[in-house]
């Protein structure tokens, strides 16, 4: 019979270690090689690891991986990590990011690969650890990391369990994600435009019109505006209706198109105090468009075209007694001149003579006279 049958071979691979189990316990730790047993009734097993990995992982779930790491020569080839509840660890290897360690005891083997861990307490919601953006923004880490962005040219309010903790400038912000509520409000501190369009109001001689009205407003005061005020863009908005209406209702219609380019500025001047304390500043305000009514447009109208009317009449009236009074001038000049007069008299002739095809006169000399004759006819 050949010495084979009573040998069992096992090979262990390069690279690899082993743990030889007799009997189920333990033995002893291999190096990668060849290694032979009698084949009689002891189970003789050896488990292939891979030193690049975590020792447990590697086991199945029925094996007692725990009593396998009380072996004294096994626990002191191995660097046990424990993660504690509230905790996680982030593992390097050899400089770079790995992955993330859960609550659990892990083994690794020493002298393989150079690994760092690096603990983190979950309990806490800022980040005070030395982890950059790029590990916080791995795919290991997005389920224990909140992200806030504050957009460019706006700022934020940080609140931590309902609380003020700070103003936030542009930037994104990171934090641990655990049971304390964090909440970040934004808001834009560029120039900004309010339209209030079509306000039905009533001036104080009860003519109805229809006012488009604008307001460029900016945010000053980012606590105030946030903290202290809820909707802070609609309460301006009230606040300017309101403005506007009781502006309005203080003059009549003539007066109100007239100041129509001044109201914007005295309604800032009154609402200063106001706009402050929603930590905004108003800038500029004015009306866009005054829209009558169908009858009220159709009345103003009426007043314009009488307007334009009795404009139309004087100015007739003053050329009409112009004109009286240059021929009442004209006929003292006559008759203080009898030569002017002759000369005026041949105007008006030549004027008639030209509309006549055929004149005949005698042979008299006084030919002036018989054309006057002959006009007068």
């Amino acid at each position: 019979m050949k010495l084979k049958s009573f040998v069992r071979k096992f090979v262990l691979p390069h690279h690899y270690k082993g743990l030889l189990l007799i009997d189920g316990k333990l033995s002893k730790v291999l190096e990668a090689g060849t290694y032979f047993f009698w084949n009689n009734e002891t189970s003789v097993e050896i488990k292939i690891i891979d030193p690049n990995y975590e020792v447990k992982s590697q086991f199945g779930a029925h094996e007692n991986v725990n009593a396998l790491l009380k072996n004294e020569d096994l626990k002191n080839l191995l660097e046990i990590v424990d993660v504690k509840d509230g905790e996680i660890i982030l593992m390097y290897a050899n400089g770079t990011f790995k992955e993330v360690l859960q609550v659990g005891q892990y083994a690794y083997w020493k002298d393989m690969i150079s690994r760092e861990f690096q603990t983190v307490d979950l309990t806490k919601v800022e980040i005070t650890e030395d982890i950059s953006n790029t590990i916080l923004e791995n795919a290991w880490l997005r389920h224990f990391v909140r992200k806030f962005t504050v957009m460019n040219q706006s700022k934020g309010v940080l609140l931590i369990d309902g609380k003020w903790v700070n103003t936030l400038e542009a930037g994104t912000y990171y934090f641990w994600n655990n049971e304390i509520s964090v909440e970040v409000k934004t808001a834009d501190t560029r120039m900004q435009q309010m339209e209030i369009a079509g306000q039905e109001l009533l001036t104080k001689d009860k003519a109805m019109l229809r006012i488009n009205f604008y307001v460029s407003f900016q945010v000053e005061n980012i606590e105030k505006a946030l903290m202290e005020n809820k909707e802070y863009d609609k309460q301006l908005y009230i606040l300017m209706q309101l403005a506007l209406r009781e502006f309005v209702g203080a003059l009549t219609l003539d007066e109100l198109l007239l100041k129509k380019d001044s109201v914007g500025k005295e309604i800032l001047e009154n609402l200063g105090v106001k706009a402050e304390s929603l930590g905004i500043k108003a800038c500029d305000a004015g009306i866009r468009d005054v829209i009558l009514t169908g009858e009220m447009k159709e009345i103003l109208n009426q007043v314009l075209i009488a307007e334009k009317k009795a404009q139309a009449n004087s100015i007739m009236r003053r050329e009409e007694t112009a004109s009286t009074r240059s021929l009442l001038n004209t006929a003292k000049l006559m008759e203080e001149n009898e030569v002017l007069w002759k000369l005026k008299e041949m105007e008006y002739m030549e004027k008639i003579a030209e509309k006549i095809g055929d004149i005949t006169i005698s042979g008299n000399s006084n030919i002036v006279s018989q054309l006057k004759e002959i006009f007068t006819k």
